[in-house]
Formats: C-alpha cells, sequence, structure tokens
C-alpha cells in the first residue's frame, strides 16, 4: 500500500459533487489524502463532503467554485491553502458539454462556452495552483479529458475538440513543470454511466451498440476510473508524466 499511500497530502477535485469527479475524491480520501470537494452548488459540495468525513474524519471540506469564474478558481487554490497549507494533488475533473449534434448547428456561444470550460478553465486552476507545488518542488496534475479526444463524433464533436486541447495543455505543461518535479498527466475515460453523458448511454440503442463494439461488453461505473487518479496522484506515478491513460472497456482498440 506504500505506492498508493497518500497520507499528507492535499487535493482539489473538480465537479466532485456526483460522477467520476466524486469517485476520484472518495477514493484520494480512502486513501489518506484530504480532499477538497467542489462545484457550483454549495449544498451538493457540503451533502459530499459530510458523506466522506463519515467514512474518513477530517477528511475533506467543500469549497464551492464556478469553473467559468476566475475569481472564483482563485478563491478555491486560497481557501484550500487556508485549509491545508498547501496543494499536493490538482484533478481538473470538472467539464461543459451544452450541445448535442453536428458541428453545423453548433451556435458560438455554445462552441465558446465549452472551450473555455473545458479548456481555459484548467489552466487557469492550474495557474493559480503551480506556483506554490513549483516552490516545494513536487505536486501531481490530472487533467479528466475523455477517449472524444482521440476519436470523431458526429453529435459532440465540439466536446472532443476541447478533450484533445486538454491532452495537448498536459503535455505542454509537463514539458514547462517537469524541472520542477511536477508531474501533469490526463485521463481519457470511455462511456461511464454518469449524468454528464446520460445522453449517449440512456437510449436503449445507442447502448446496446456502444457495448457490441467494446471488447469488455458494458460501459463504465465511475469508480472504475477513481484508480488511475489515485496512481497518478501517488509516488506509484512519480516517473508518468506528459500522458494519457485510456479506460474504455477497450473501446478505442476496434
Amino acid at each position: 500500500m506504500e505506492l498508493f499511500d497518500l497520507t499528507g497530502k492535499a487535493a482539489i477535485v473538480t465537479g466532485s459533487t456526483k460522477g467520476i469527479g466524486k469517485a476520484i475524491a472518495e477514493r484520494l480520501a480512502e486513501h489518506g489524502a484530504k480532499v477538497v470537494i467542489s462545484s457550483r452548488k454549495a449544498n451538493a459540495c457540503e451533502d459530499v463532503a459530510a458523506e466522506i468525513n463519515a467514512k474518513h474524519p477530517g477528511a475533506a471540506i467543500a469549497v464551492p467554485a464556478n469553473i467559468s469564474s476566475k475569481d472564483d478558481l482563485e478563491r478555491l487554490v486560497a481557501e484550500t491553502r487556508a485549509a491545508f497549507g498547501k496543494i499536493d494533488i490538482l484533478i481538473c475533473n470538472a467539464a461543459s458539454n451544452p450541445y448535442y449534434g453536428p458541428m453545423a448547428g453548433i451556435s458560438d456561444d455554445q462552441f465558446r462556452k465549452i472551450l473555455e470550460n473545458n479548456v481555459i478553465a484548467n489552466h487557469w486552476l492550474i495557474g493559480f495552483a503551480a506556483p506554490q507545488m513549483i516552490a516545494r518542488k513536487d505536486g501531481a496534475i490530472i487533467i479528466v479529458s475523455s477517449v472524444g479526444g482521440i476519436k470523431a463524433s458526429a453529435v459532440i464533436g465540439a466536446y472532443n475538440i476541447s478533450k484533445a486541447a486538454d491532452f495537448q495543455l498536459a503535455r505542454n505543461l509537463a514539458l514547462e513543470f517537469g524541472p520542477h518535479n511536477i508531474r501533469v498527466n490526463c485521463i481519457a475515460p470511455g462511456l461511464v454511466k454518469t449524468d454528464f453523458a446520460r445522453a449517449l448511454w440512456e437510449n436503449p440503442a445507442t447502448l446496446k451498440a456502444t457495448n457490441e463494439r467494446t471488447p469488455l461488453g458494458r460501459i463504465g461505473e465511475p469508480d472504475e476510473i477513481a484508480g488511475a487518479a489515485v496512481f497518478l496522484a501517488s509516488r506509484a506515478g512519480a516517473f508518468m508524466t506528459g500522458q494519457a491513460i485510456v479506460i474504455d472497456g477497450g473501446a478505442t482498440i476496434t
């Protein structure tokens, strides 16, 4: 367990009141980390923090923040440092996808929101958290991207473009931050049963087609993504940077 021990580490997980983000926060806490639960709604953040604290007393605090607000993200970092003194692990998980359909039909505002929330907001948050990591010469930054970043789609093309950009953001920052012993990686989930991806799995015909072309024959569960975050955040992942871990039941190999 020593390889995966996060005792004494402090983590921010955005979009952590449900789905993949919540699963990651729960597993980080289970492995000893202090975690900041963050999403737009304060009540939801408080509820998840309380849930984690019931199992791991004192492990979680709630700091609501809207990823579209640069001021909110700066405050998220400041409040985390005030509570825990540092940030060892940053999980950029929150994202938006306000449009489902072909690229020809997307409005400028919808496309702009996707790029701002899924790429620029990550850049902002990392920019606020990284200086104290650089000063300590230690840190792990994880961006939750998607297999959409390596595939085309007739219905979530703009989202996929943003997720491809996240891969490059991680590669670039890995190069820039590497001399400071800060690792930057992506996790690329396939289709996972979350509210965020509901449009892709709640239709029986779509789900059947997805399962049939996936070697494991099913879609994923949020907790099946969390282990990769623990690996990348811990000493087990100490020599890995600038990479993307694909977790998709094998869908991208067919």
